[in-house]
């Protein structure tokens, strides 16, 4: 849990700090005034990602180089500085070497949003960085088979985009994409095992009724790496672009047997991406012995009061919570987390409300 919260030139923020007690807090604000990017400090705090970017550079302040946040979480000091294109990484002012020595001990996150919606409606790429982000906290190893995987990835798309090919060079890099991207293309599977009989408990109890879920780890080429790039080398020269691989991998969602995307209705697929949301979760509180972070950005008003109420009480009671919304008429109505301070968010500043 995070105690103290502070960053510098981060998004619209020239700079904020704030001390949040266990519970959490609410954060009550109108659209564009920073509510989202405190959620985002946290989890690029923790997690040295963000859910809305994949680029560091994006999170900066308009016309600053480089940002910084910092806080006590697990009675230790956390900073991190992006500076000159790099991430610079501190705990209790020790420099940390690379992102995983940080992440090693770092705390766990979920991060619920309207745009969750994608995970069902949109493309493979959501659903992989679903995956990727939660394997990331889940297993200590998949960080690094992904990174691994993805320089030779890149490395080979270079090659193929290369006036003349070197086939020799391909092959080699090819052969690193095969050693961690086979094992990377396991452990999602294990963990889709894993989290699946949790997303069907969680999407029960939010949903109100009984539906048959099920999640199935689609493989671009096959359960064979080696051989499904073998066999598309001939157009990957074509294309001049690498079409196999676990960054081409996807999920299969399905409600009661046919595709959530195609056939289930707004509300149940409501249902179905906080229930993917909550089973991440769980596993990781099972897995790793403690409840994560649950940064939960203006969701709670967009739902009917029966789903909102559900995801309330399925929320981990000792679970710390940083909610963000627009207006406090949706908690007034349920009578729930009516106790967790309120934060009102204004004008560049932060101010601890009455409750």
């Amino acid at each position: 849990m995070l105690q103290t919260l502070r960053a510098l030139d981060f998004r619209c923020w020239g700079s904020f700090s704030l001390e949040v007690p266990p519970s959490g807090g609410i954060f009550v604000g109108n659209n564009a005034q920073g509510k989202t990017s405190i959620l985002e400090a946290v989890c690029v705090l923790l997690r040295l990602q963000s859910p809305r970017t994949h680029k560091h550079s994006s999170l900066c302040r308009f016309h600053t180089a480089g940002f910084g946040i910092a806080a006590e979480i697990h009675e230790c000091q956390r900073k991190v500085r992006y500076l000159q294109g790099s991430l610079v990484c501190e705990v209790d002012g020790e420099r940390r070497t690379t992102s995983q020595e940080y992440l090693c001990d770092s705390g766990l996150v979920v991060w619920m949003g309207n745009d969750d919606l994608e995970l069902i409606r949109g493309g493979g790429e959501t659903r992989r960085r679903y995956l990727d982000f939660l394997g990331s906290q889940w297993d200590p190893s998949y960080r690094s088979h992904w990174s691994r995987y993805r320089r030779a990835l890149k490395m080979k798309n270079a090659l193929l985009k290369s006036p003349s090919l070197d086939d020799k060079q391909i092959l080699a890099w090819e052969e690193i994409m095969i050693d961690s991207g086979t094992i990377l293309a396991q452990l999602r599977h294990n963990m889709l095992a894993a989290l699946t009989p949790l997303i069907a408990e969680h999407h029960a109890a939010v949903g109100g009724k009984a539906e048959t879920i099920s999640l199935e780890y689609r493989r671009s080429g096959g359960e064979d790496l080696r051989t499904a790039l073998l066999q598309a080398r001939e157009r990957e020269r074509r294309t001049r672009q690498s079409v196999i691989g676990p960054h081409r991998d996807d999920i299969a969602l399905h409600i009661n047997g046919l595709s959530a995307a195609e056939y289930a209705s707004e509300g149940q697929q409501r249902t179905y991406v906080l229930a993917l949301k909550l089973g991440q979760g769980t596993l990781l509180s099972n897995h790793c012995g403690h409840s994560p972070i649950y940064l939960i950005d203006d969701v709670f008003g967009e739902l009917d009061p029966a789903r909102r109420n559900a995801l309330m009480q399925a929320l981990p009671i000792h679970a710390q919570k940083w909610i963000t919304t627009t207006h406090l008429d949706w908690l007034e109505e349920s009578g729930t987390y009516t106790a967790l301070p309120r934060f009102t968010v204004a004008a560049g500043n932060i101010m601890r409300s009455a409750i």
